[in-house]
């Protein structure tokens, strides 16, 4: 049964290996070009699995930035796994004990999520073992394909390849910003908002940047696009 469950997982993280090992490929362009060695950028990838942490932690390492920027630049763009987490906690099988718990949270990424809550009934461990398993190696061997290609390919060359990271980005904002106002509404004020710091506040280093923005746009659209939950009886309340 277990050995079923994990080839379950293995084959249904095959579109994220995919998906992975194309986007990555442009992280591990990005790490070479900011100085990271082809080592260090695929160590990155397989301890630090999120693509936007990776980015920015890329970008505060780049600038000199310091340890306590690059800790709280990690847990205001991460802290949203803690709640994928929570949610997923609601399917997990009785199986799943605490070490199983901890083990999975590693790979918990957006993509992993939700593949994962989108099943039927309850998910096991072996499952998202198999899920975990292909998805990291898609991210790494994708890295690593990057990192090499960004160290030996023409700037040019690395330059239009090292796009695709802010392609997926695009990718991921696009989609629900044309279907809610709300996230529209965040991203241009975002935009702005960083633009300005950028600009008005030079001596405001990138971390910070994406944590002030990040914090102060999610507070602000909070409070004036209001995440209207359905009920049991299907209106929302």
């Amino acid at each position: 049964m277990k050995s079923k469950h994990f080839l379950k997982g293995l084959i249904h993280g095959i579109p994220i290996f995919l998906g992975y090992l194309s986007v990555s490929f442009g992280f591990g362009i990005m790490a070479v070009r900011s100085g990271l060695s082809v080592i260090e950028a695929v160590a990155m990838s397989l301890f630090n699995l999120t693509s936007a942490g990776q980015a920015a932690g890329v970008g505060i390492i780049a600038a000199g930035g310091s340890m306590t920027e690059m800790i709280l630049a990690q847990l205001t763009i991460n802290i949203r796994y803690s709640l994928m987490s929570l949610s997923l906690s609601q399917k997990l099988d009785k199986c799943f004990t605490t070490p199983h718990r901890l083990a999975a949270a590693y790979g918990m990424t957006d993509e992993i999520f939700a593949v994962a809550s989108g099943q039927p009934g309850t998910v096991t461990p072996w499952y998202m073992y198999g899920m975990i398993l292909i998805s990291t190696t898609g991210w790494c061997l994708g890295t690593f394909l990057g990192a090499a290609a960004g160290s030996i390919l023409p700037p040019a060359v690395s330059d239009a390849l090292g796009i695709v990271l802010y392609g997926m980005f695009l990718a991921i904002i696009i989609p629900p910003a044309r279907k809610e106002r709300g996230i529209l509404a965040a991203v241009l004020i975002a935009a702005a908002m960083s633009t300005a710091i950028y600009f008005l506040l030079p001596f405001i280093s990138g971390g910070f940047s994406v944590m002030i923005c990040g914090i102060s746009i999610a507070a602000l659209c909070a409070a004036l696009f209001p995440r209207r939950e359905s009920g049991k009886d299907g209106d929302a309340p």
